[in-house]
């Protein structure tokens, strides 16, 4: 089957030939009826011959737009319409590629819509996690510490939370508390001391909103430790509705 050809305003045509080939007809039958349809005025455009090389010898075609193909094979085969409606539906797609993707193979090309549907996955997964993330942190209270931030998702081990982020080496655990490691300093986590009621210094961190994101990130990663109790369920509970939650 011939090569998709753009036209001088790059739209792809469909050769004689081509339509030949399509509806199982003799090529020079074509030929002839596109010639009755030319003289009676049917097409829209002029035809216009290119040469081809057939077993070492040359001979004419024609080339013509979808509306004429379309009418041509109306006139010439009604039956095979759908064939080349299907054919025009693949040279469209065709011409809408970048010049380097038209010539791939059968094979390469699934394999590239494979990979394009692995992206919109992906980045529809994306998506919804960042919506989600985002719902959270823009809810984020002044002061939440992981632990807290924990207590509104749905069966985190809200003991193993801490201890979870150090053997990350996310957070160090000093004497004081806990402190952020220095590569996620102000950037997952803030520090933040105080004194406690027996006025001896305490440490702690609090999540910054990229921090809270990353958190829940882990959460729906499963890379958190859950209650024996869990349900399963991946959910959380708005900072707005935190009086509700046990």
């Amino acid at each position: 089957m011939a090569d998709l050809i753009l036209s001088g305003n790059n739209m792809p045509t469909m050769s004689s030939r081509e339509i030949a080939e399509l509806t199982g007809s003799r090529h020079d039958n074509v030929k002839r009826s596109a010639e009755r349809l030319a003289a009676d005025h049917i097409l829209t455009s002029p035809l216009e011959g290119s040469d081809y090389e057939h077993r070492g010898n040359i001979y004419q075609q024609y080339r013509f737009n979808k509306r004429d193909s379309l009418v041509l094979v109306a006139r010439l085969s009604p039956e095979f319409t759908a064939a080349v409606v299907d054919r025009w539906q693949y040279l469209e797609e065709q011409a809408s590629l970048p010049s380097w993707a038209r010539n791939l193979t059968k094979e390469a090309r699934i394999a590239l819509e494979d990979l394009s549907s692995q992206v919109d996955h992906y980045k529809g997964e994306t998506n919804r996690l960042n919506a989600v993330c985002n719902d959270l942190a823009e809810n984020l209270k002044s002061g939440l510490t992981p632990v807290e931030f924990c207590r509104m998702l749905n069966g985190v081990n809200l003991n193993r939370v801490q201890p979870v982020l150090v053997e990350r080496k996310r957070l160090l655990r000093t004497p004081h508390g806990y402190r952020s490691a220095a590569a996620y300093r102000d950037k997952l986590f803030t520090e933040r001391r105080y004194l406690n009621r027996d006025d001896r210094p305490c440490e702690k961190v609090v999540l910054t909103q990229k921090g809270a994101k990353w958190l829940y990130a882990q959460y729906e990663q499963g890379r958190l430790e859950m209650r024996k109790d869990w349900d399963g369920h991946y959910s959380h509970v708005l900072f707005d509705d935190q009086e509700n939650v046990a």
